[in-house]
C-alpha cells in the first residue's frame, strides 16, 4: 500500500530497519547492535543514573542533579513487541526524559516472551512499581507522584500495570503514560487488519507478538488473566490513575489506543489524548522532523503536568 506519511518522514522510511521478529534471538542481536553504534550519543549533564535490582528485576535509575526532592517519579517500561529491549533501549532518550521532565524514572528490565511469556513481564512491572513505592525516600521520590509508562508493548505493560496495582490494591498511581501502547490480542481493529506492510511494525509482527507473549497460562491471581495481558479487554476501567495515550496515523496499534482512550474517559479517567497525522510507529526516532518535535514537546509537557500534581487525587 500506499501511506500518505509526513513529508519529513517519507524519506526516511527506506532507511528504516525491518526486524525480523520470526527469530527473537537473532532480532535481539540485530537490536543490540543498532544500539552499541548509538552509543556516543550526548547524556545530559543534569542526571545521574545507576544500575540496581528491584526484587529479581534488574532496573537503571535516572535522576535529575541539583533538584530540590522529593521528586515525582516515572517507572519506564521500553518497547519492543514483548520479545525485543532491555535497559541500553533507548538509554539516552530515557536519561533526556528525566532532566527534561525533573523526574526520577524507574527503567525496568522486564522479562521477554517467548523464553518468558506473560504474566512474567507484567510481574516484573507491577515489582518494579511496588519497589519504587516502598523505598520512595531512599530513591528520592514522592511516592504520591509516582506514575507508570512505556511506549508500543512497554504502554500495554503500563495499562496492565495499572489495573494490577488496582486491583492489588496499591501501590496508588497517580498517573499512566500510554505511549502507541499495544493492548489488544484480538487483532480485529480497522487500523490493524489494514496495515500488513507499514514501516517498523505491522499486523504480522504483531500476530507474533501476541503468540510469544500468551504463550503460557493467562491465570493471574487464580482467575482470568487475559484483561491484564491486554487491557483493551478489561471490562471495568473504573478507578484507574489519569492517562496520557498517544496514537500514530499510519500504525496498526492506532485504534486500539485511541479505543482504550475512549474507554478511560467513559469509566470517569482523566486522559490527555493526541493522535500525530503522517506519522507511523516509530517514527518517534526520526527527530528532525518537525511532527516528531512536536510528539516530544506534547510529552514532556503532559509528563511534567501529571507527574507535578495537577491532577492528583484528592
Amino acid at each position: 500500500m500506499s501511506y500518505r506519511f509526513d513529508p519529513e518522514l517519507a524519506p526516511w522510511v527506506a532507511m528504516l530497519p525491518n526486524v525480523d521478529l520470526t527469530d527473537p534471538v537473532a532480532a535481539r542481536a540485530e537490536l543490540r547492535a543498532m544500539f552499541a553504534a548509538q552509543a556516543a550519543e550526548p547524556l545530559p549533564e543534569a542526571v545521574s543514573f545507576r544500575d540496581t535490582a528491584a526484587p529479581g528485576v534488574p532496573v537503571r535509575i535516572y535522576t535529575p542533579t541539583g533538584r530540590p526532592g522529593p521528586l515525582p517519579a516515572l517507572v519506564y517500561l521500553h518497547g519492543g513487541g514483548f520479545v525485543l529491549g532491555d535497559l541500553d533501549f533507548g538509554h539516552a532518550d530515557t536519561a533526556w526524559l528525566a532532566a527534561d521532565v525533573g523526574a526520577v524514572v524507574v527503567s525496568v528490565d522486564y522479562r521477554l516472551a517467548p523464553e518468558n511469556p506473560f504474566p512474567a513481564g507484567l510481574e516484573d512491572a507491577y515489582a518494579a512499581v511496588r519497589w519504587a513505592a516502598e523505598n520512595a525516600e531512599e530513591l528520592g521520590i514522592d511516592p504520591a507522584r509516582l506514575g507508570v509508562g512505556g511506549d508500543s508493548a512497554g504502554g500495554g505493560l503500563a495499562a496492565a500495570t495499572a489495573l494490577l496495582a488496582r486491583d492489588r490494591g496499591g501501590p496508588a498511581l497517580c498517573f499512566q503514560y500510554l505511549g502507541i501502547p499495544e493492548l489488544d490480542d484480538r487483532l480485529d481493529t480497522p487500523s490493524m487488519l489494514r496495515f500488513h506492510d507499514t514501516p517498523m511494525w505491522n499486523q504480522p509482527k504483531a500476530v507474533l507478538s501476541w503468540k510469544y507473549y500468551l504463550g503460557g497460562p493467562t491465570t493471574v491471581d487464580g482467575r482470568d488473566g487475559l484483561c491484564y495481558a491486554a487491557p483493551a479487554r478489561a471490562e471495568d476501567l473504573t478507578g484507574l490513575p489519569p492517562a496520557y495515550v498517544t496514537a500514530c496515523e499510519f500504525d496498526p496499534l492506532r485504534d486500539e489506543g485511541l479505543r482504550y482512550a475512549q474507554r478511560l474517559l467513559a469509566a470517569g479517567v482523566t486522559v490527555e489524548l493526541h493522535h500525530y497525522p503522517g506519522t507511523f510507529h516509530g517514527s518517534g526516532r526520526i527527530r528532525e522532523a518537525a511532527v516528531t518535535q512536536r510528539m516530544r514537546a506534547d510529552q514532556r509537557a503532559a509528563l511534567r503536568r501529571f507527574l507535578l500534581g495537577r491532577f492528583l487525587r484528592a
